[in-house]
């Protein structure tokens, strides 16, 4: 049987922009989204603290190191430039990957900078493979 779990998450991170007329998602730095194990076109659950919207997309990478956070097309509705939001992915573990596992948890400033975390290499959440 598989139950699903909290696998990674970007705890307090700053929207810095909103696009109504991007074709969708949410752009997160690729910095942000390779320390939180989040593979680009990934499902992603984010929760604006500022409002108390949530919302399912799916990330696309912005440039590396840029701080970037962006609500893209219709979610753009559902958060303001300086939210802050919880961006937080699932899987789907059995009884046996459960056991030792703990979610990769990313902490942030109000820039966007890794205040707390630790690149997937030293996680104990399972590898992804992108091929």
């Amino acid at each position: 049987m598989h139950r699903t779990f909290l696998f990674s998450k970007i705890h307090h991170c700053t929207l810095t922009e909103t696009n109504l007329e991007y074709v969708g998602s949410i752009s997160i730095d690729q910095t942000l989204l390779e320390a939180a194990s989040i593979a680009p076109y990934e499902q992603v659950q984010v929760v604006n603290m500022n409002n108390g919207e949530r919302l399912i997309t799916y990330a696309i990478p912005a440039p590396a190191d840029s701080g970037d956070v962006e609500l893209n097309g219709a979610a753009a509705r559902l958060g303001t430039r300086g939210d802050r939001v919880i961006i937080m992915t699932y899987a789907q573990l059995t009884a046996e990957e459960l056991e030792g596992f703990e979610p990769q948890v990313v902490l942030v400033d109000q820039d966007n900078r890794i205040i707390e975390g630790q690149p997937v290499a030293n996680s104990s959440a399972p590898a992804l493979c992108l091929t």
